[in-house]
């Protein structure tokens, strides 16, 4: 899943009105943000394999580091205690760990049997990646759900704070249909190199929230 974790970071921030943008992003991709590194570094493995599924050429060999269960609700009590200590804001800790953790519940449904609970465990999968329809319905749901929440508790300071976050919607649903309909990517080290630069769009979400306040804050 892709664009669907962004729904669910957009609509976290009606949970968590003081919380930024961009770390509600960084959250609901924290996974897929730490996937890379570790495929550069040899820690997990991935390997194309086209007509894998009808949506990606991915077949997900090892990331129980990035992607099993037991690493996500790890990773999510890590995250939520940082922010607690740097930023001293309880219900946000509390929403950006559960969001992280929500990236495994959300991958579950598109995946084929490949996600982990742990290295070496049984691995789940539901498999929506079997149908590109299927796919396309289910993710856009989730971010225009997810967008719909945050323009409702959120207002522009100024233009920027509407261009800027149109501009990003737009990006993202480009990025989308050129992984959905584009093909293969060209090696796996292709694939973790321009998944790094998914920490741009991390950056991008705290670049709009400098131009757009909460309707409530607590």
């Amino acid at each position: 899943m892709f664009i669907g974790h962004f729904g669910v970071g957009f609509a976290a921030k009606a949970l968590a009105p003081r919380t930024s943008l961009g770390s509600l992003l960084l959250a609901t991709q924290f996974p897929d943000l730490l996937w890379p590194t570790l495929i550069l570094l040899g820690v997990e493995r991935v390997w194309i394999e086209p007509g894998a599924t009808e949506v990606t050429p991915l077949n997900f060999e090892y990331y129980p580091f990035s992607h099993g269960l037991v690493s996500a609700i790890i990773w999510g009590l890590m995250v939520a205690v940082v922010y607690l200590v740097l930023l001293r804001y309880v219900r946000g800790a509390i929403v950006m760990g559960l969001v992280v953790v929500s990236h495994w519940f959300l991958d579950l449904l598109v995946h084929r049997p490949d996600l982990p609970l742990y290295s070496g465990s049984a691995r789940f999968g539901l498999g929506l990646w079997s149908t590109k329809s299927g796919t396309l319905v289910i993710e856009m749901m989730i971010f225009l759900v997810g967008l719909g929440i945050y323009f409702n508790n959120t207002f522009p300071r100024n233009d920027k704070g509407d261009w800027r976050l149109g501009c990003l919607i737009l990006v993202l649903l480009g990025i989308y249909i050129a992984n959905i309909f584009g093909p293969p990517p060209p090696s796996v080290t292709a694939i973790a190199w321009i998944g790094q630069a998914q920490w741009l769009l991390v950056f991008w979400g705290y670049w709009i929230d400098r131009n757009r306040v909460a309707v409530r804050v607590e």
